[in-house]
């Protein structure tokens, strides 16, 4: 039986990333992964659909490249078989990396499900492909899964339904498409399908989509898809499938169908946390598992990262933190998780991202705040880039007393490569007045930030 310092179940953000840690600091580990390094985030989620995305924001630019004075591109057409073929060439070479990477590290990977035996001597013993493994400690990444609640003849249905799995390896576009649940998952899909020509419409039993996003911003976006063909169908329940049907209720309480060639069920992800013997060691375990801000578990030894964590944030970057965390608290250094300066992104295009309080958040904690906004058309290089373009804000949201920026939320591109700015304003409860002293490059769009920041006398 071969001894570790560290075994990790998941080869995901969560897992790869602590691994690589791990490895970098002369821990002995070994990785467990029963299908494809990188888990769901590099092969069935964040990678593949941004891929999708930017092939068709390039499809988008194609189209509209007149206004800026480039010509005879009315032509332009896309290849939906080798825009799939691209995607499946980008996440063979990014598992690649994380393979280099774990070669790097001398990271132990087993390529095998893996299952929890118990202990023996203080030591973690898991079995996977015949073989045993022991570990001093332990770091559960075991992600999660697409929940797909059990509405009446989605079984018959048969291949009409898919998931963010199924969808992703389909070899033809569908004509229409309906997409159970307006969340970040069920939006990228939409606004993907929508750009490239097929009739979308989104089904979603609350009032607005994307849920937690800032409510101005998400309304605003919404329009922006209204007006490109998506159909929304906001406030409405599904109660079943009929074939290629969905059937749902409106607010008016009236039965209503809705046809597509597919069916996306976005409704959400459920923790993984079953099914391979957490309970031979005795690991609480509820929707997911609870942690510490060190990621540990109820069991010495034992921690848990990424989307098996209990009630944190399911996305790839809180999930490579919070394995980082894990192996630093192993190697006796102080290091805890915090969750006040967690960014978001959807890659729609335009593309929104936040962080921190939404104004909604704010108002419900009982704070005295204030609220600073300003186009993105009050940076220049959004202006140069942007020609004609859709609405688009940056809104600070900070303390009336002190000033300090409570959250940032952007619609415009390229917000996501924008955010991590804001994110650096919360963490260090910078103020406005702070803010106001940066100096950003210029001409970029960044510079909104610092734009809004001055709207604040």
């Amino acid at each position: 039986m071969q001894s570790f310092d560290l075994a990790i179940i998941g080869g995901g953000p969560g897992g790869y990333v602590a691994a690589e840690r791990a490895g970098a600091a002369g821990l002995a580990t070994v990785l467990f992964e029963k299908k494809s390094l990188g888990g769901v985030c590099l092969n069935e989620g964040c990678i593949p659909t941004k891929t999708l995305l930017y092939s068709a924001k390039v499809y988008n630019y194609a189209k509209q490249a007149g206004h800026y004075g480039v010509h005879n591109t009315e032509g332009a057409q896309l290849d939906y078989a080798e825009v799939v073929a691209r995607k499946d060439k980008v996440v063979r070479k990014l598992v690649g990396g994380v393979k280099a990477a774990m070669k790097a590290g001398k990271v132990t990977v087993v390529n095998a499900e893996a299952r929890i035996e118990g202990k023996e001597e203080g030591l973690v013993v898991i079995s996977a492909a015949g073989e045993k493994y022991s570990a001093r400690n332990l770091l559960i990444c075991t992600g999660s899964e697409a929940a797909v609640p059990p509405f009446p003849g989605l079984k018959e249905a048969g291949d009409v339904i898919v998931t963010n799995r199924e969808i992703l390896s389909l070899k033809e576009q569908p004509k229409e498409l309906v997409v159970i649940g307006g969340g970040v998952i069920g939006m990228e899909f939409a606004a993907f399908y929508n750009t490239i020509g097929t009739k979308v419409t989104v089904v979603e039993m609350l009032p607005k989509i994307l849920g937690p996003l800032d409510n101005e911003i998400s309304e605003t976006l919404q329009k922006i898809y209204a007006k490109r063909g998506i159909e929304f169908c906001l406030n409405c329940k599904v109660t079943g499938i009929e074939g290629n049907k969905v059937v749902y209720e409106n607010p008016s309480g009236e039965t209503c169908r809705v046809a597509g060639d597919r069916i996306l069920v976005s409704v959400g992800r459920r923790s993984n946390v079953k099914g391979f013997g957490l309970e031979n060691l005795g690991v609480e375990v509820g929707r997911g598992i609870p942690a510490d801000d060190r990621m540990r578990t109820n069991v010495p030894g034992v921690y848990v990262a990424g989307d098996a964590v209990s009630g944190t944030p399911m996305l790839a970057h809180v999930a490579s933190r919070e394995g980082e965390v894990a192996v630093n608290n192993i190697l006796g250094k102080e290091d805890r998780m915090r969750y006040e300066a967690v960014p978001s992104v959807v890659y729609t295009n335009p593309e929104v991202a936040g962080v921190g309080l939404t104004e909604e958040q704010a108002a419900a904690s009982g704070r005295d705040y204030a609220v600073a906004r300003l186009p993105m058309t009050y940076a220049g290089r959004y202006v140069a880039e942007n020609e004609g373009s859709d609405p688009s804000l940056c809104k600070v949201i900070y303390g009336k007393e002190y000033h300090e920026v409570l959250g940032v939320h952007m619609l415009g591109n390229p917000s996501s490569e924008m955010i991590h700015s804001a994110c650096i304003a919360i963490e260090t409860e910078m103020t406005i007045e702070q803010l106001k002293e940066i100096i950003f490059p210029h001409p970029t769009v960044s510079e909104i930030l610092k734009e809004t920041a001055f709207t604040v006398k």
